[in-house]
This record gives C-alpha cells, structure tokens and sequence, in this order.
C-alpha cells in the first residue's frame, strides 16, 4: 500500500522530520553509509521489515555495498536468532536480484572450524579487554559466542571491527530490554574508538525508526557505559 496516498498528510511531516530534520540536527551527522547501516542494523533489531525493504533499497543505491548490506543481516542473527532474522534474509535477497546483483556473494569467511574460537577469543580481547581470555570457559554458552558469534561472525571480511560494534549495539538498543548488554557493548564501541558522542549520534539518527522510548534508553546506557 502506498502510504502517500493513504496518508499524505502524516507522511509529509514524517519525511520532513526523518530525511531533514534528524539527517541534518548540528552535532549529530553521520556519514551517509555510517547512517545508513545503523539505520538498517536498528529496524533489524526492531523487526521493522516492511521499512527495512525500502531503506536497503535506498542504501544500495546510495552508500552500501551488496557485502556490507549481507553482512550486516548475517551478524544480526547472533543477537536477534535466526527465527527473527529470516525474513530479512529474504527481503534483503529479493531486493539485491530486484537491482541486478548477482547471488550469491563472494565468501567472506576468515576462520575455519579449528581456529574459529582461537579467533574469537582474541576479537573478544581487542574489543572488551584482557578480562575476555578466560571468558569462553566460563561454559558452553560462553564458548559458543566466542566461537560462533566471534569466531565466524566478527572475523568475517565486509566490516571492520568498529562497524561491526556498532552494528551489535544498534541491535540491542533497537530490541530493548537487554540493558545490561547493552552497556557492555557501549563500552566495547568506546574502548576501539566509537566515542561517545558518536554513540549517541548513531542513536539520533535512529529515532524515526526504534522510537523515543528505546532511544532514550540507549542514551541513558552510553552514560552509564561512559561512567564506567
């Protein structure tokens, strides 16, 4: 259904707001890729499917590689599952044949299944600190995310380490209720160089799209990030 049609009205002033008056508040600009993945990271986190279709179409087109599109979908599922995932998959492979991109990707792995936690664990330690050395021990949920989650996901080629934080944060900011990881990751985007104010410029440009609730949340765990 075409909204402009339906609803003009609310859709005028909705634009003007999201595609003006957000992309362009002093202090808070992002780079047009930068905004965009955290824009399509965040509707991941928020389940905001129908949106996601017309975003990454726009991404595409504009600041986004086919690669960096993918890659941001496949991170997703480590923090989201695959049951909420899936259907991003799908949207985002029907869009790409819609524009002419040939699937599949080239590979992007780094790892294989025998260095994959060894990697992992040192993507922990360059993001989190020396405490992380022992975490994969402390069960096998800890050492599945630091082979899984860092091992065959982080290492991957298409993003470096500082997108991939804060793709994860926008993940969790934008599905709520997960505080505590939040703030975790908070800390690990400023311990590799996503400062603060970008934090919370990344969280600005996503409003239109994850709400104030949420956004005000995430801004109240930088702090607390910050703090610590």
């Amino acid at each position: 259904m075409n909204l402009y049609e339906t609803d003009g009205e609310f859709m005028e002033r909705f634009d003007e707001f999201r595609y003006n008056e957000v992309v362009n508040e002093p202090g808070v600009k992002l780079d047009e890729k930068t905004r965009y993945m955290a824009i399509l990271a965040s509707l991941l986190g928020c389940q905001g499917l129908d949106e996601c279709r017309e975003v990454l179409r726009k991404a595409l087109c504009e600041a986004v590689t086919p690669v960096e599109a993918k890659e941001i979908v496949y991170q997703a599922i480590d923090y989201l599952g695959i049951g909420r995932v899936r259907g991003f998959l799908n949207v985002t492979n029907e869009v790409m044949k819609e524009l002419g991109i040939a699937l599949p990707l080239p590979n992007q792995s780094t790892t294989t299944m025998d260095t994959r936690l060894e990697k992992g664990v040192q993507t922990q330690v360059d993001i989190f600190g020396d405490g992380m050395k022992e975490f994969y021990k402390g069960g096998h949920i800890n050492r599945w995310l630091a082979g899984n989650c860092f091992g065959d996901v982080y290492t991957r080629n298409g993003l470096d380490l500082k997108q991939r934080e804060m793709i994860t944060f926008c993940y969790i900011a934008a599905q709520g209720g997960c505080e505590p990881q939040l703030i975790s990751h908070a800390g690990g985007n400023m311990r590799i160089g996503n400062d603060k104010q970008f934090l919370i410029s990344v969280v600005s440009q996503c409003v239109p799209y994850i709400g104030y609730p949420r956004s005000l949340n995430a801004l109240r765990c930088i702090e607390e990030a910050a703090k610590q």
